[in-house]
C-alpha cells in the first residue's frame, strides 16, 4: 500500500504533488487552497482505474507549473475524509479553491479531459495554467512591493498583451495605478476587465484596495482624530475616521485594532460599518497575511461570543 503511494508521486513534483492524510488535510488542502487551487485525488491500491488516472492527473498538474497543486488521499487509510466528502466510488477527484470544492469528476477519463479539467480549475481561480507568464507576474508583483510602481505597471500591461484574461495581471495593474495615485485610471482598468474574470479573487481584492484608496483621499489628520477618541472613547465616528486615517498612512494593524474596538463597543453602529470596513481591509490584503488571520479570528470571537 505504501509502496504504491510512493511510486505514484514523483520526487521531481516537489511541493506540487503530495500524499495527504487526515492529519494534514486541513493544512495541505483547505488552507493551501486559499492561495492556489488544490486538486484532490481519492484513490486506493486495489483500484485499477486509479493506476491510470493518477499519473495522468500528476502530469497535467506538473504541466501547469505551479498554477495548481495536487493532494493524493488513500481512502483505505483515510476513511473519515472520504466519508465527509461523500466519496462513493473511486477514483474521485475534487478541486478546492479558497477552502471550498469548485469542481470534480468520478471515474477514469481521457488525458485530454484531464488537461481540460486542470485548465478549468486554474481559470476559475483566476490563474494561468500555461505557467509561461508566472515568472513575469511574480517579478511585476515584486516590483510593486518594492515601490517601483511605474515599472510594475509596464510589466503588467505587457503581460495583458500576451494574456488578456489574466486576473493577476489586471489586479496588479490596478494596484500599480493606485500606488501611482492615479485612482481614475485604476478604476477604468478595473471596470474594463473581461466579464469572465470580473469576480476573480484577485480583482475583488483590487476593488477593495481601490475603495480604501478613495477613502484615504478624504482621511483626516491622525493626531487630531486620536485626540478626539481619547477625549471621548464613545465617539464612534471619530474612531471610525481614525481607522481610515491610520490605514491611509500605512498603519493597517492599528486601523484594524480601532475597528475591532469600535465593533466591540457597538457592533450595530452605522449599519455595522466597523465590520464592513474590516472586511474591506481583509479583502485588500493577501489571505495569509497575519493581520487578516488574526483580525478575522478576533472578529469571529466577538461575533459568536
Amino acid at each position: 500500500m505504501l509502496e504504491l503511494g510512493q511510486n505514484q508521486t514523483s520526487p521531481a513534483a516537489g511541493d506540487l504533488i503530495k500524499d495527504v492524510s487526515e492529519a494534514d488535510f486541513m493544512a495541505e488542502v483547505i488552507e493551501a487552497s486559499q492561495t492556489v487551487p488544490v486538486i484532490v485525488d481519492f484513490w486506493a491500491p486495489w483500484c485499477g482505474p486509479c493506476k491510470t488516472l493518477g499519473p495522468a492527473l500528476e502530469a497535467a498538474v506538473t504541466k501547469a507549473k505551479g498554477a495548481v497543486k495536487m493532494a493524493k488521499v488513500n481512502v483505505d487509510e483515510n476513511q473519515m475524509i472520504a466519508g465527509q466528502l461523500r466519496v462513493q466510488s473511486i477514483p474521485t477527484v475534487y478541486a478546492f479553491w479558497q477552502g471550498q470544492p469548485i469542481d470534480g469528476f468520478q471515474g477514469a477519463v481521457a488525458p485530454s479531459e484531464i488537461e481540460a479539467f486542470v485548465d478549468r480549475v486554474v481559470g476559475q481561480s483566476g490563474g494561468d495554467a500555461s505557467g509561461g507568464l508566472d515568472d513575469a507576474l511574480t517579478a511585476a508583483e515584486e516590483m510593486l512591493d518594492q515601490g517601483a510602481a511605474t515599472d510594475a505597471a509596464q510589466t503588467f500591461a505587457a503581460i495583458l498583451q500576451e494574456d488578456d484574461k489574466s486576473a493577476r495581471a489586471y489586479a496588479g495593474l490596478v494596484r500599480a495605478h493606485i500606488a501611482l495615485d492615479d485612482l481614475e485610471q485604476a478604476e477604468a482598468i478595473l471596470n474594463g476587465a473581461p466579464a469572465e474574470i470580473s469576480k476573480a479573487p484577485e480583482l475583488e481584492a483590487a476593488h477593495a484596495a481601490l475603495d480604501l484608496a478613495k477613502q484615504a483621499a478624504g482621511a483626516g489628520p491622525v493626531g487630531e482624530l486620536t485626540a478626539a477618541v481619547e477625549a471621548n472613547p464613545d465617539d464612534h465616528q471619530a474612531r471610525f475616521d481614525l481607522a481610515q486615517a491610520l490605514h491611509a498612512n500605512g498603519r493597517t494593524q492599528e486601523a484594524v485594532d480601532q475597528l475591532l474596538e469600535l465593533f466591540q463597543r457597538d457592533r450595530e453602529w452605522n449599519d455595522e460599518a466597523a465590520k464592513h470596513q474590516l472586511f474591506t481591509i481583509f479583502e485588500a490584503l493577501k489571505p495569509n497575511d497575519p493581520i487578516v488571520l488574526n483580525g478575522r479570528r478576533k472578529l469571529s470571537s466577538m461575533i459568536f461570543a
